[in-house]
């Protein structure tokens, strides 16, 4: 797929993905779904990146959604025709043509295997925040600006922000931001948990490719596809023994591999360890331990 909204670069095992709209703020729209969908799905068949930086181009990092529908920006049936009805006369909510797209995207970062920087260089307001959520770590610019605008707008938060968000930063936080829909700054993301550090604007993407690094360097990919999917999918879990479960595969799995061998020997012999196991290829036979969610 040809870009036309982001832009997909990589190097050093580090993938940027830039939302490159600079002239709307970077807003999104169903182009830059598309796009931002297929870019996880080419990174997760990819085992030359290993971490992932999403950023923004110019002075936002995104505006939210595109408002350039006027009062039809959220009408899905202005824009796309009427949704699916039941015998009885009733919306049919099971019709994918009616799911929200900016939760299709969070969902699929969520899914990732390779770890997620948020590096936020400017107002990121809307799905512009939301989009956030499932990425690992947030590092705001110190021009960075969010805003959880739904109240404001007349709508509710999208992009599965309710559920993410009040475990980033705990229910009253979260409600707080979202009831009042106002835009703070980043120092304030950063005493609220959403971020977890500010810099300066000239430091913002060496900051995040310093921490990528450290994802990278002297350590098995494999691993770092699991642990991401530990810590998400069973944040959520009613019972610490749903852990134990899954870890007790993982330990299972994982100590018969060659990586395992390889990381145990090399520590002995100090010296690198030279890890072959692939993401694409040598994920164990456990995973996925879940059943995938459909929409319905």
């Amino acid at each position: 797929m040809a870009y036309e909204t982001i832009k997909y670069d990589i190097a050093d095992q580090i993938l940027t993905i830039t939302l490159n709209r600079p002239d709307k703020l970077n807003a999104f729209n169903m182009t830059m779904m598309n796009e931002l969908i297929d870019a996880f799905d080419k990174a997760d068949a990819d085992d030359n990146v290993r971490a992932i930086i999403v950023t923004g181009e110019g002075r936002g990092f995104c505006a939210g959604a595109d408002l350039s529908s006027g009062g039809d920006t959220f009408d899905r049936d202005a824009k796309r025709g009427p949704a699916k009805r039941l015998a009885s006369g009733n919306v049919d909510y099971s019709d994918p043509g009616i799911r929200d797209g900016g939760g299709q995207v969070t969902l699929r970062i969520f899914k990732c295997l390779k770890p997620v920087i948020g590096a936020i260089n400017g107002p990121a307001v809307g799905i512009g925040v939301t989009m956030q959520l499932p990425m690992d770590i947030r590092i705001a610019s110190e021009n960075a600006r969010f805003g959880f605008v739904f109240s404001q707008r007349g709508i509710v938060p999208e992009a599965a922000s309710s559920w993410f968000l009040p475990r980033l930063v705990g229910i009253s936080q979260a409600l707080e931001w979202c009831y009042s829909g106002r835009v703070f700054p980043a120092q304030e993301a950063l005493a609220g948990g959403l971020v977890s550090k500010v810099v300066a604007p000239d430091q913002l993407i060496s900051t995040a490719r310093e921490l990528a690094r450290s994802f990278i360097d002297k350590t098995a990919p494999v691993s770092i596809a699991l642990i991401r999917q530990q810590m998400w999918r069973l944040m959520g879990a009613d019972d610490p023994m749903e852990a134990h479960k899954v870890d007790s595969r993982g330990i299972y799995a994982r100590g018969r591999s060659d990586d395992v061998k390889e990381g145990v020997m090399s520590f002995l012999e100090k010296r690198p360890a030279q890890f072959k196991n692939k993401v694409s290829t040598d994920m164990p036979d456990y995973f996925p331990w879940w059943t995938e969610r459909e929409y319905k």
